[in-house]
């Protein structure tokens, strides 16, 4: 008996390491041909599989050098930010500090004033999952002004006017992608620990993850990656201001790895956290949205995923949690079409 107890845990620990072999090899497989069709694009993949770690990347860090991309490489990860700020506001109240369904009247800065009808109005949660109905920055105006820097001009004065001039919430209660939305919640972060957003993302997930290669306004680093616009112009990196929370962080594929891997354990607190902005909180008939994470469900799984566009860049990030797996892909050109057909690929592949 004992030793057919032997045989068949060999025979699981065997299957395991083949099906862990495998999908890597299946999924260096796509990104190495995706590289092979698209050689002006580089890219970083990482990847978390029942706690054994992956990593793939093909290209440089620029044109002009002969330094290879790797884990490490630093991306923009743009709006994947949002799910950062989304756990933050998630340990919040964890931590008893606010209650997902608050309004947001009393936790604004100085400065605001919602007109009357927009008081005791919109919930944390509607920031969150992007149904508040708050007018956004106009980024089509923003780009034409300044196409490598469009945020220069975006000031705390700048959102203040915004928001004091609304008179009422366009479309409340239906989905609104909104990067007004997440700045307001990293102020509301601001004002709940009494710190900038910067010192409270590296207390709160950098340091505890040692996610040594994220970065917020200091990003001129020699493991940078250089973005491409989608013409293959070269695109700079936005710099840090106040729109940080909404998509400024600045990050690599094994430091994303670190994140998911803290996401994925029910035990820590990043991960208590994420279960709460995995629930859904938006629903219709083309979209279910938890806080800031899009959620896919079939009748066999149900991903996670949040996706991410610089000026000159592109990414996703997208996990399992039943089934204990997690995926970061960064791209060094602003291509959805790209990151969207890597991802149909590799979730086929699970």
């Amino acid at each position: 008996m004992k030793t057919s107890f032997k045989i068949l845990a060999a025979l699981l620990l065997i299957s395991n390491f083949s099906f862990g072999q495998d999908i890597t090899q299946k999924i260096d497989s796509i990104i190495r041909d995706n590289y092979q069709k698209h050689p002006e694009v580089g890219i970083s993949l990482g990847l978390i599989n029942n706690n054994e770690v992956y990593y793939t990347a093909y290209g440089k860090l620029n044109p002009e050098s002969q330094v290879r991309i790797d884990k490490n490489s630093l991306f923009e990860i743009a709006s994947i930010t949002k799910i950062l700020t989304s756990n933050m506001i998630a340990q919040a109240v964890i931590e008893h500090k606010i209650k997902i369904d608050d309004y947001i009247d009393n936790f604004l800065p100085e400065g605001y004033i919602l007109q009357g009808n927009l008081k005791n109005k919109i919930k944390i949660s509607d920031l969150a999952s992007h149904q508040s109905g708050l007018p956004d920055i106009d980024f089509v105006k923003l780009i034409a002004l300044n196409p490598q820097q469009p945020l220069t001009g975006v000031t705390e004065k700048t959102l203040v006017t915004i928001i004091n001039n609304c008179s009422e919430l366009k479309d409340y209660g239906k989905y609104r992608y909104s990067t007004m939305g997440y700045t307001l919640l990293g102020q509301i972060l601001e004002n709940i620990y009494g710190k900038n957003y910067g010192e409270i993302i590296r207390e709160r997930i950098i340091k505890p993850l040692q996610m040594t290669h994220t970065l917020t306004k200091d990003f001129n680093v020699k493991n940078r990656t250089t973005g491409h616009n989608p013409d293959g112009g070269i695109q700079e990196f936005i710099k840090w201001n106040v729109t940080e929370p909404a998509g400024l962080v600045k990050s690599s594929a094994a430091d994303m790895v670190k994140f998911l891997k803290a996401v994925l354990n029910k035990e820590s607190l990043i991960g208590k956290a994420a279960m709460l902005t995995e629930k859904t909180f938006y629903k219709n008939e083309n979209r279910e949205m938890g806080l800031g994470t899009n959620i896919i469900t079939d009748d066999k799984n149900t991903i996670y995923l949040k996706s991410g566009d610089s000026m000159g860049q592109s990414s996703i990030i997208f996990y399992n949690r039943v089934k204990n797996w997690g995926v970061i892909i960064l791209l060094d050109q602003k291509n959805s079409k790209m990151r969207q057909n890597l991802l149909d690929e590799i979730l086929m592949q699970f």
